[in-house]
């Protein structure tokens, strides 16, 4: 299902949709990547200098000789590494690329006397200098692990080009040196050191001049990256929580999602008048936001233009995940913009919920089974939880994650138990004759998130992996049944993407492309849980809400798609912690633990 708008004016299309393919920033980012690719081949390969391509190589940035392939080498990189932020129209990228283009045509007219070389550069120069005012994106959110991550790349990088050009003179070897002896000189190569390879003639200083430019590009990008002057990734001010508060306590009855936009790892944009806003987080140059705006409806579409006029100043593709139909109406009517339908999210109204009838026989023979096996559950506010208590359900909840990553964006607060969150319900299961683990008789936590005055949306849910199978099931009933003493009427479960093709493609008649993209969908089920959370969500019998995904093109989906899964979680492109490291952490983490509960029984006996 999508949702589309006929009439679109031609200043919004062309406002929002930003440059198309063949204009000046893609076509310079293009050249830069070709330019950079031909140099990186004329500064490794000595057969391409006698190749048809040698013509137009000799005359790009940089030069031949042993010490003009290494300039070639690095002119190459440095090319390919801008290219991609010219693309997307980046200031800095601009800035390095005007200032590289003359070093280069400098080095042909001095190194070479190649005056023709001299003016590709210049003509490479000119576009950039004529259409400055297309590169005026201010630069993404970053970090000083910007600088480990490109020391890791670009010395991965390095290592393997490396490789390419220590073997690729095999005419001018002596000897027959090993693969450890080849991996051997280029890490010496890169350090400026000479290797245990030996060649013939000049070409031991081709590759050493080769060598030794890659680690120092690779050197001088990092120290670059790691002392730049920082741009944190955006924060949620108190200011900003203060003004959403007050925002979702008029306007949050109207989207379930509405209270995950007080998430302190977004950032926010108001509309002019202050009555509506729009959350989101940058993440691999997308701007992504969740849910619909909050706030009043009729000052949606001010807040939505806030949000384009920022990601049009980065240069950031601008998407939208999870937004209700009427949220994804409002943002293609507003900026021309398509929506896709993306899954449906489960929603039980607490009047119509029985555990009686045939379809909810099993929901209630489990809870039966584990209500007699002993455990018992408690449904509360937080800020009906003792201090001591709530701790200890923190903790529980972090070492019950099961991955080293917290999950969640568009359906996660990511914290429990905050002051500021005491609307929150908590439900907790317990087992009092059960062996005494770290967190007590702790066994299973369910977290909702208010939902305006009457509603609750699902948060997390957290079980002891010794604990009997069904926690989650009985803690939702749980919930269910005592909604009404907390004025809750409708509770959000889980959200279920694709619902609407896996409940069809199992029908009797389903086509065969329905049937096939069913079968999709229960393969990556193994990696993603697509099909078992629709059904853990069908066992409730709720109505579904479809969900949709907002984005400028359909080349844009893929993109959008990596940065969503690095957003919930999914994906994660941070180095790992070393094996040590982490048992040290593991060890951390139960010592904290072990002073947690002394520290509460203390409190205990001090209460008593």
């Amino acid at each position: 299902m999508s949702i589309g708008v006929p009439n679109r004016s031609s200043r919004v299309r062309q406002l929002i949709r930003g440059p198309r393919p063949e204009a000046v920033p893609a076509l310079v980012g293009r050249a830069c990547a070709l330019v950079g690719l031909l140099d990186v081949a004329a500064g490794v390969f000595p057969r391409f200098r006698h190749s048809r391509m040698h013509t137009l190589a000799e005359v790009l940035p940089g030069a031949l000789g042993p010490f003009a392939a290494a300039l070639s080498l690095s002119a190459g990189v440095l090319l390919l590494l801008l290219a991609h932020g010219l693309k997307r129209s980046k200031r800095r990228a601009w800035r390095a690329a005007v200032a590289l283009l003359p070093a280069g045509a400098v080095a042909q007219f001095t190194y070479r006397h190649s005056l023709v070389g001299a003016l590709i550069s210049v003509a490479l120069l000119v576009p950039l200098l004529r259409h400055r005012d297309q590169f005026a994106a201010l630069p993404d959110p970053r970090s000083r692990w910007r600088a480990l991550a490109n020391f890791v790349l670009m010395g991965a990088g390095s290592l393997g080009l490396g490789l390419v050009i220590v073997s690729a003179h095999p005419g001018r070897l002596v000897g027959d040196p090993s693969l450890a002896d080849r991996i051997s000189h280029v890490l010496y190569g890169l350090f400026g050191f000479e290797g245990p390879v030996d060649y013939q003639g000049n070409t031991s200083w081709t590759v050493a001049f080769s060598l030794g430019a890659l680690g120092l590009l690779t050197a001088i990008t990092t120290i670059y990256l790691a002392f730049r002057p920082e741009h944190p990734a955006a924060r949620l001010t108190e200011e900003d929580e203060v003004r959403l508060r007050a925002l979702l306590d008029k306007h949050g009855r109207r989207d379930s999602l509405g209270h995950f936009a007080l998430r302190r790892d977004k950032a926010v944009v108001f509309s002019p008048s202050g009555k509506a806003a729009v959350t989101y987080r940058v993440v691999s140059g997308v701007m992504l936001a969740s849910g619909d705006p909050i706030g009043d409806v009729e000052a949606w579409p001010g807040a939505i233009e806030r949000f384009m006029d920022e990601a049009k100043a980065h240069s950031w593709t601008p998407a939208v995940m999870g937004c209700s139909e009427t949220g994804g109406e409002v943002w293609t009517r507003e900026t021309g913009l398509d929506a896709l339908e993306l899954g449906d999210e489960a929603v039980v109204d607490v009047a119509d919920f029985s555990l009686a009838g045939r379809a909810m026989r099993n929901v209630r023979q489990m809870v039966k089974r584990i209500e007699r096996a002993g455990y018992e559950t408690r449904v509360r506010r937080v800020r009906d939880i003792g201090e001591g208590e709530l701790e200890r359900i923190r903790l529980a909840a972090e070492d019950w994650r099961g991955t080293d990553t917290e999950r969640g964006f568009s359906m996660a607060l990511g914290r429990i138990g905050d002051p500021t969150d005491g609307d929150c319900l908590i439900a907790t299961a317990h087992k009092a004759d059960a062996e005494p683990g770290p967190y007590g008789d702790l066994k299973a936590i369910l977290h909702f998130v208010p939902w305006g005055r009457d509603g609750a949306s699902l948060d997390l849910m957290r079980r002891d992996r010794s604990a009997d199978p069904g926690m989650n099931e009985l803690l939702i009933v749980a919930s269910l049944q005592a909604a009404p003493k907390f004025d809750v009427a409708r509770v959000s479960l889980n959200f279920a993407m694709f619902r609407s093709a896996l409940a069809r493609g199992e029908k009797i008649g389903a086509g065969p492309v329905l049937r096939a993209w069913r079968g999709l969908l229960v393969f990556l089920s193994r990696w993603f849980q697509i099909e078992s959370l629709y059904k853990f969500n069908a066992k409730f019998q709720p109505r579904w809400e479809p969900r949709f995904v907002v984005y400028r093109a359909s080349g844009d989906l893929p993109r959008i798609g990596f940065a969503a899964m690095q957003a919930e979680g999914f994906v994660n492109l941070a180095l790992p912690l070393p094996r040590f490291l982490r048992r040290r952490t593991s060890a951390a983490r139960a010592c904290a633990h072990a002073v947690a509960e002394r520290t509460m029984a203390d409190r205990d006996v001090r209460a008593a």
